[in-house]
Parts: C-alpha cells; sequence; structure tokens
C-alpha cells in the first residue's frame, strides 16, 4: 500500500506531467464547423471511448503491477483529452486563443473546483480565461497534482481487482472526458444573436 513518501512523490511526479501536457496544445486538423457544437459532440463521444479503452487497458495488471501504469494511464487520457480541446477550439474557429492555461483550465476545472474556476470571467456573452505567468502556472498545477494524487491514492484498491477495477477506470476516464468537453464548449462557445445558449454534454 501506499504511505507518506509515497502520496508526496505520486503528488511531485503528476504535477510535472501535467505541466508538459498543457505545456504546448496540440494541433488539430479539425477545420472550422458550420455546427460546432453538433461537431464537438461528436468529437467528444470519439474521445471518450478512446480514453475508457485506453484507461481501462492499461489499468489490468493486478496489485503492485497496477501501480507501474498509473503514470502512463493517466498521461494516456490527457493528451486524449488535451487533443478533444485542441479540436473543439478548431471548430469553433478559435484555435488561435488556445494557451496553456485554458488548457489546464478545461482538462481540470471539474476535479480542481475553486482554483481554477477563479481564473474564468464572463464578458458579456463570452467566457475568458485569464493567463498566468508560467510560475503561478507551476504552482497551480502543483496543487492539481496534490488532489489529484489523493484520489489516485484513495482509490488504489481497484488496481487490486483486475477487470472489475478496469472496467471501473474505464467508466471514469469515459465521464472525465465528457466534463473536459463541456468545460471547452462552454469556454469556446460563441453565441450567435438570437440562439439560444448551447447545451454541452451531459
Amino acid at each position: 500500500m501506499a504511505n507518506a513518501k509515497d502520496d508526496r512523490s505520486l503528488n511531485l511526479v503528476l504535477g510535472e506531467a501535467l505541466q508538459r501536457v498543457v505545456a504546448d496544445p496540440p494541433a488539430s486538423n479539425q477545420q472550422r464547423a458550420v455546427q460546432p457544437l453538433a461537431a464537438a459532440r461528436r468529437l467528444t463521444e470519439q474521445a471518450a471511448r478512446r480514453a475508457a479503452f485506453a484507461a481501462g487497458s492499461l489499468s489490468l495488471p493486478p496489485g503492485p503491477l497496477g501501480w507501474l501504469t498509473l503514470l502512463p494511464e493517466m498521461m494516456s487520457v490527457w493528451r486524449i483529452q488535451a487533443q478533444l480541446v485542441a479540436d473543439i477550439a478548431a471548430v469553433y474557429g478559435r484555435s488561435h486563443e488556445l494557451d496553456r492555461t485554458q488548457m489546464l483550465y478545461c482538462l481540470f476545472r471539474h476535479t480542481a473546483a475553486q482554483g481554477l474556476r477563479d481564473l474564468a470571467v464572463r464578458v458579456g456573452e463570452r467566457l475568458i480565461v485569464q493567463p498566468l505567468a508560467a510560475g503561478a502556472l507551476k504552482k497551480l498545477a502543483g496543487a492539481i497534482g496534490l488532489k489529484l494524487s489523493q484520489r489516485a491514492l484513495g482509490s488504489s484498491m481497484a488496481r487490486w481487482l483486475p477487470l472489475v477495477g478496469a472496467a471501473g477506470v474505464g467508466a471514469y476516464a469515459w465521464h472525465d472526458t465528457r466534463q473536459v468537453a463541456r468545460a471547452a464548449i462552454e469556454l469556446f462557445e460563441t453565441q450567435a444573436p438570437g440562439q439560444p445558449p448551447a447545451q454541452p454534454p451531459g
């Protein structure tokens, strides 16, 4: 079982890993869509399935071997989700706005709660994420890493139950990816005059 030293080490590793994920938002081959919400929903379902498969597959090894796959599993899911955020920005024609702070916001708003929500301000119908300096971004990434490590250690028993644990991990990755999409759609949605607000994935 993990101890306090493991907790601190995992915290640092996850904080550094997620900094690498958001440091350079991936390019997208998606074009601006006539109906961006429909395109974003399609991309969300595809990414959620990929994330569930990746997380479930990597969490199959039981016991101590499962710990060796924890970081690769999380990195794999984060990369799928980061690509999804980039693709959603592209179908909304907002790729030029996507930066590392927006990426961090979309990936972890639903997980890290207040620390990231405070970055967003609403101006009229636009949601704007305020950019962070490198030092502040590193500090926030460390705080998110701490929260993620606590969650990972708290759910460590799943790694001792192959198949059953893998199904749960995959289901969580599917749900988590949809929450990432929800944040990205909310961020990049530009409401046209007279149109009702878009409804992101639930």
